[in-house]
């Protein structure tokens, strides 16, 4: 069986049953039907460097109590407002790849980068 379908891949698992191997490109940073998320805990963003598609929606959440913001340093490609403790706010990427880092604008220690590709 697997001789017919080495045309299209085919390998083996020994036992003779036809398997297909998986993809051989690298997976995307946020998989489809997956949201790229953003969590503040303890004061710090998580990841401190994420990487979306252009365009890319990205949910906030704060898990402390004081509210924080996710604000561009640079320009304003992006700021979520004031995010009050225990809420989520969801924004948009910039549509230009690049890395854009930002802080929060009431804690301006607390810093990260999104990396649009």
């Amino acid at each position: 069986m697997c001789a017919l379908l080495a045309l299209a891949g085919c390998t083996g698992n020994g036992n003779g049953v036809a398997t297909t191997p998986g993809p051989t490109s690298a997976p995307s940073t946020t998989p489809q039907g997956t949201e790229a998320r953003i969590t503040i805990k303890g004061f710090n963003f998580m990841p401190a460097d994420l990487k979306v598609r252009p365009g890319e929606k990205i949910t906030v959440s704060n898990f402390d109590s004081a509210p924080h913001t996710v604000t561009s340093k640079e320009g304003n490609a992006f700021d979520t407002g004031n995010i009050e403790g225990g809420q989520s706010a969801t924004f948009t990427a910039p549509s230009k790849p690049g890395s854009y880092p930002f802080f929060c604008s009431l804690h301006p220690r607390m810093t990260a980068t999104l990396t649009v590709g």
